[in-house]
């Protein structure tokens, strides 16, 4: 194997766009922690205002750790909300908690592509694995191993896949979120602007991620292309 400049060609602007998504979630997250809601909800608050009166009896609230590391399981019907969530009353922390009430929503209602990501989850972890191993002793073994570096395509698509459902969910979840903010008057006006902003960024980083796995699969069939002219 040598070093391969057109690897950067690919990659490097996924990997900055990556980077950029990160830069805007941490500073929209750190400026509108700091904005206290007019309402002085914590996250907690926020999240009992809206799953009662949307039906959502099923669904628990539990404390996590870590920062942004706040989500939704639809597994086990269980909404965890970091301590910086939770317990703080910011405009960030309503954007958040509606978001993955959002998807508790989508859950709740079937929603087709939240339904289909969590089916596909079982065959990306093992695809994602296995992958890169297929596709580089395929490389390894020049023409004879040309199926075996497809295989490993093919299981590295799976990434892709998953990546171009994650979108739409989570676009679907902010739009949401805003919808149910507006509608049981927990935030308004510049506090909505902040919210939006909060979920833009996020919403930044799933771009990024697409971004990033469908340009790597396209330099892996760019290898092969390569090899087989």
């Amino acid at each position: 194997m040598y070093f391969d400049p057109l690897y950067f060609v690919f990659v490097l602007p996924a990997l900055l766009l990556a980077f950029y998504a990160q830069f805007k979630v941490k500073s929209a997250y750190g400026k509108y922690t700091q904005v206290a809601n007019q309402r002085g909800l914590t996250g907690l608050d926020a999240a009992r205002a809206i799953l009662g009166p949307e039906g959502m009896y099923d669904v628990s609230v539990e404390g996590i750790r870590g920062e942004l590391t706040d989500h939704y399981d639809p597994r086990t019907k269980k909404l965890g909300l970091s301590a910086g969530v939770a317990r703080q009353p910011s405009v960030a922390a309503l954007a958040i908690v509606a978001h993955e009430i959002g998807h508790a929503q989508q859950d709740h209602q079937g929603y087709a592509p939240l339904k289909f990501r969590g089916a596909i989850v079982p065959a990306v972890q093992v695809g994602s694995w296995v992958a890169p191993i297929l596709f580089f002793v395929g490389l390894l073994l020049g023409q004879a191993g040309t199926a075996l570096a497809w295989v490993g395509v093919g299981a590295f698509g799976l990434s892709v896949l998953f990546a171009l459902v994650t979108l739409p969910v989570e676009l679907d979840a902010s739009r949401r979120a805003l919808g149910l903010l507006k509608t049981y008057q927990l935030a308004d006006g510049a506090e909505l602007k902040g919210a939006k902003a909060v979920l833009d960024a996020a919403a930044l980083t799933y771009i990024a991620a697409l971004a990033q796995t469908l340009m790597t699969m396209l330099y892996y069939i760019s290898l092969l292309n390569r090899r087989r002219d």
